[in-house]
């Protein structure tokens, strides 16, 4: 009596933390409404559910729907939320049995329904009833139990495979039901797999629950959504499903007692537990395990067609491809990056970046790759890819891209392209290290021109010799101050001259002793094992080329490898190596994240730094 309680209690928490739930809901999608069949083709006499999804808050639905040949009631409601950055929204799915009175075409119409003050309409369906002896072997589902089921059954899996025809790699969509009988109580249910030689499968991600109508009886059903494809071509079994449970059943010794009233599927929403016979004496259940199992299906898998376009990587779908570039304007050398975006429905993880068609005068480095997926288990979705071109002379078109792809439908190789993007590549990536000749010609003083004097006229004093001329001091003479300003201006200029030459050692003092400083800094860091391999290739190319402005007394900033193998006069080995440093720096700065992830081994940095420090004039 006392779990009996405990049961009633979970039940009665579980209603309150529901109602709770749906009364502090924010709901963050749109109202909409969608309806579905179970199955476009029946017979007379046979069931089809009707499942009308409805997003949003305060809808109501009919309990009937009027269609002349068919009666269809509403037999039950489950409800669905979804947590998304805080937002919770929430979906409840109506469900109607329809039960055919006679043979034909039949056309559900579209039903309006209010949601949250929107009024919006499903679409209008149609159902083909057959008599009982002309209903088509097609219209059961694909590996679908039999029309006639035992609604005492304990439960049983339901494979349902789309295709049994596919090509090599092509990605099939697969759903697994395990369905239970809602009466009989389940402490455990394992999932199913699928063991079939040569086929692989994705994990199950996530699943959904509800109630289903299965040849005329009505189960707990949960749904796992996953895919399948094959690695090579033959026929495959795909086996029988099987899947553990535990169940609370009857013990063995009380099959005599009375045997319960007969009730309906949904009597499971009217059960008083204090009262109903089922529950009514909890000792006489016990666990017992039992085996769920699904039928067996089949797979025919066809190989590719031969002559694959030579960029050709594996995908097998149906995508569309998409381009640009950014920035559109740099000089010769600098980065340009190119992001190629790749959408549709196929096997994802055999999409590769799209290849240049012409990479004359460019220099490749390698892409990075982001997969987005738009469903459960990743057969639709995006696929982003970022790659970083650096041209090596002036261009005016960033060259197509091209990606290929098998359309499994068309049964034949696509190759999209892309547009040429236009961009404008000028001038030179770096200035050279050296000073040009001509500048240094120029900037050398050279000898003073002599500068040229008037002879002076000194007729006027022949022309003046008799006459007396007044004695004037020297010091009185206006030209003798004039005189003076000449040494004075020379005095004032020289030491204006030292000054700025001080000023200038000054400065030149203080750029080399930074650049010693920042020079050892970075040796510093690079003896560290914490830095991540873009930091630390970073830092070390960056060191070479402080020891070469050291050398050279240039900017840091327009050292390249080639400078720098000049400036110390390296043998084939150390040029190998300090080319490979630079190479890597580039390669981690410019070609996205993973490349830059990870650790560098020990061998690797004692090379490094053995290299750096070696680097003598």
């Amino acid at each position: 009596m006392f779990d009996v309680r405990r049961t009633a209690s979970r039940t009665i928490l579980a209603a309150a933390l529901a109602g709770f739930i749906s009364s502090a809901t924010v709901f963050a999608d749109s109202p909409s409404v969608t309806a579905v069949l179970s199955n476009s083709e029946t017979a007379v006499g046979e069931t089809v559910e009707l499942q009308i999804r409805v997003t949003g808050s305060g809808a109501k639905l009919p309990e009937e729907i009027a269609v002349d040949g068919l009666e269809i009631h509403q037999t039950g409601t489950s409800q669905r939320y979804e947590m998304n950055n805080f937002n919770l929204s929430q979906s409840v799915t109506y469900t109607y049995t329809i039960l055919p009175m006679k043979a034909g075409k039949f056309k559900i119409p579209a039903q309006a329904i209010d949601v949250s003050g929107k009024s919006l309409r499903t679409q209008e369906l149609v159902l083909n009833v057959t008599d009982s002896s002309g209903r088509s072997a097609q219209s059961n589902p694909k590996g679908a139990p039999p029309s006639t089921v035992d609604p005492r059954k304990i439960g049983f899996i339901e494979l349902l495979v789309p295709k049994r025809q596919a090509y090599v790699g092509e990605i099939i969509p697969v759903e697994i039901k395990v369905c239970l009988n809602p009466r009989v109580r389940f402490q455990q249910v394992e999932p199913p797999e699928i063991n079939a030689q040569g086929l692989t499968m994705q994990k199950f991600d996530k699943s959904t629950r509800n109630m289903e109508t299965i040849g005329g009886a009505t189960y707990d059903v949960t749904t796992f959504k996953t895919a399948i494809a094959a690695a090579r071509t033959g026929k495959f079994e795909i086996p029988a499903l099987e899947s553990k449970a535990v169940a609370l059943l009857a013990r063995r010794d009380s099959s005599n007692r009375n045997t319960p009233r007969r009730r309906s599927p949904f009597d499971l929403f009217n059960i008083d537990p204090f009262n109903d016979p089922l529950f009514g004496d909890l000792a006489l259940l016990e666990p017992q395990r039992i085996t769920l199992r699904s039928e067996p299906a089949t797979l025919e898998v066809k190989p590719l067609p031969p002559n694959a376009p030579p960029n050709f990587s594996g995908a097998v779908g149906n995508f569309a491809l998409t381009t640009e570039a950014n920035p559109k304007s740099v000089q010769v050398g600098d980065p340009i990056t190119i992001k190629s975006t790749i959408a549709g429905r196929g096997n994802f993880d055999r999409v590769n970046a799209p290849v240049i068609d012409d990479e004359r005068g460019w220099h490749k480095y390698p892409p990075s790759a982001k997969f987005q997926k738009d469903d459960d288990v990743g057969i639709s979705g995006v696929k982003t890819f970022e790659m970083v071109l650096s041209p090596n002379e002036k261009k005016q078109t960033v060259p197509a891209l091209a990606f290929s792809y098998f359309d499994p439908i068309k049964e034949q190789y696509v190759t999209l392209r892309s547009n040429p993007i236009a961009v404008q590549v000028e001038g030179n990536a770096l200035p050279s290290a050296a000073p040009s000749a001509v500048a240094a010609a120029s900037a050398q003083p050279g000898p003073a021109t002599p500068a040229t004097t008037k002879p002076q006229d000194i007729l006027y004093q022949l022309s003046d010799f008799g006459r007396a001329q007044p004695f004037t001091p020297l010091y009185a003479r206006p030209v003798f101050w004039t005189a003076q300003l000449v040494p004075l201006f020379a005095l004032l200029g020289l030491a204006g001259w030292k000054v700025r030459q001080a000023k200038i050692g000054n400065r030149e003092a203080q750029r080399v002793a930074a650049l010693h400083q920042e020079a050892a800094d970075l040796m510093r860091r690079l003896r560290r094992n914490d830095a991540s391999p873009q930091e630390y290739f970073s830092q070390a190319s960056r060191a070479v080329q402080v020891k070469t402005a050291l050398v050279r007394n240039v900017d840091p900033n327009v050292v390249d490898v080639d400078a720098a193998v000049n400036a110390f006069g390296l043998g084939e080995t150390e040029r190998a190596q300090l080319r490979r440093l630079f190479a890597r720096s580039d390669e981690v700065r410019y070609s996205g994240a993973q490349n830059g992830a990870g650790t560098i081994s020990a061998q690797d940095r004692d090379a490094v730094l053995q290299l750096i420090e070696n680097l003598r004039a």
